[in-house]
């Protein structure tokens, strides 16, 4: 009886821990799928750093680099100027690095002639167009035609051919320059506009700086009725007598310089006329940025006075950027150029130094500049033909007239026999 009360006992007690088991599974059926959308999660985050790795790719490509030099004088309106728009070119044009050398003017042909036959040199560089044609000529400087073909819209039909060396472009312009007459309205009320009353305000005692230079002093050839050249280049200064009379007429205004102790060129005029101690002065436009800074208001310009043969004609130079036929960045180079003779920079340039653009979408108001455009109308384009330089080689040797007294008659007959020879 009491071993089967408990085998009874057992019975129940493996009943109730078999029950337990079987109840004790069923309630966390539903618990693992939590974990398992938690699993999903971090799936999810995995995803976000797939996106990081293209960072790096998007890193600036390596700037190009362009290097230019230029002859604009050390702390002049010019150099300031073009400081300006390098300056502003960075931010511009910062696919590149525009590295600038400054050459001084008297150097920076030779130089860049020296440094280019050897196979060096600058990618380009700005200058006059003094010796363009010899320069084409012997390959120093770049036929940009086509790469430059259709991009000079905006500019002077007048610019383009200063930059031209027998149909072929070689230069992207930047500024027209000549000689004018510039004065200090506080001194002189208004210019001469003839050569008589130009002589007569002299032996007045009224000081002018003339600058009796074979640059300088050409524009009075025109006025006398002179030419140095026939329509085929042939030297023909001592026919008609207008070279020989304006010469003359140079002398007696040289005379009258010297006796006064007045500047007898450009740079020793410079400074006294920026000081108020000349009333006026025949120069370039690349001076005037610091005749304003020094006259303001009192600065005024007008042409050269003319003459018993007409008008004056001053020799007009066109400055522009040459390219390097040894550059390896010539269309880098070309972009460069047209932004820094684009309409934003030449409008910097006419307002700051001076220049007369040219292009003919720089809006003008400055009546200096509208003078200097007055002044330019008369003039005579620089000719880009090999017969210039028997010009600068027989007749710049002007102290034979000046200082030695050789008749005016004589001298020109004597370089113009030698130029021709």
């Amino acid at each position: 009886m009491k071993k089967s009360f408990l085998a009874i006992i057992s019975l129940l007690l493996i009943a109730s821990f078999v029950l337990a088991a079987c109840g004790g599974g069923a309630a966390p059926t539903t618990a693992p799928e939590q974990p398992t959308a938690a699993a999903e999660q971090p799936t999810a985050a995995a995803e976000q750093p797939t996106a990081a790795p293209e960072q790096p790719t998007a890193a600036p490509a390596e700037k190009i680099t362009v290097t230019f030099w230029h002859a604009y004088g050390t702390g002049s309106a010019e150099e300031v100027a073009l400081q300006k728009i390098l300056e502003q070119a960075k931010t511009d044009l910062p696919q590149y690095d525009i590295q600038v050398l400054q050459v001084p003017f008297n150097d920076i042909f030779n130089k860049y002639r020296t440094d280019v036959a050897a196979g060096g040199g600058p990618d380009m560089f700005i200058a006059p167009n003094d010796s363009l044609g010899d320069d084409a000529r012997a390959g120093l400087i770049a036929d940009i035609t086509d790469l430059a073909k259709d991009k000079l819209g905006a500019y002077t039909p007048l610019s383009v051919e200063g930059m031209s060396v027998e149909g072929k472009l070689y230069g992207i312009p930047e500024s027209l320059k000549a000689v004018a007459f510039w004065y200090n309205k506080d001194m002189l009320k208004e210019a001469p506009k003839t050569t008589d009353e130009l002589k007569a305000l002299m032996e007045g005692g009224t000081p002018i700086a003339i600058s009796y230079g074979c640059y300088h002093h050409w524009g009075f050839f025109g006025a006398f009725g002179g030419q140095i050249f026939d329509s085929n280049w042939k030297v023909v200064a001592d026919q008609g007598g207008g070279v020989a009379n304006a010469m003359a007429y140079l002398n007696e205004l040289y005379q009258i310089s010297k006796a006064n102790g007045w500047p007898k060129n450009d740079s020793d005029g410079l400074a006294p006329f920026s000081e108020g101690k000349v009333a006026a002065i025949t120069n370039g436009n690349w001076a005037m940025g610091d005749y304003k800074k020094a006259l303001g208001d009192k600065l005024a310009v007008a042409p050269l006075p003319s003459g018993p043969g007409g008008a004056s004609n001053p020799l007009l130079g066109v400055d522009g950027f040459y390219f390097n036929p040894n550059s390896a960045n010539k269309e880098a180079a070309l972009e460069v150029a047209l932004y820094l003779t684009g309409k934003n920079a030449q409008t910097i340039m006419m307002n700051e130094a001076g220049h007369v653009p040219a292009r003919t979408d720089v809006e003008i108001t400055d009546p200096l500049i509208k003078g200097l455009v007055e002044a330019f109308k008369t003039g005579y384009v620089r000719p880009q033909v090999p017969q210039l330089g028997l010009y600068w080689s027989n007749f710049c040797g002007t102290d034979e007239v000046f200082e030695k007294g050789t008749p005016a008659a004589d001298w020109v007959a004597n370089a113009t026999a030698n130029a021709n020879k």
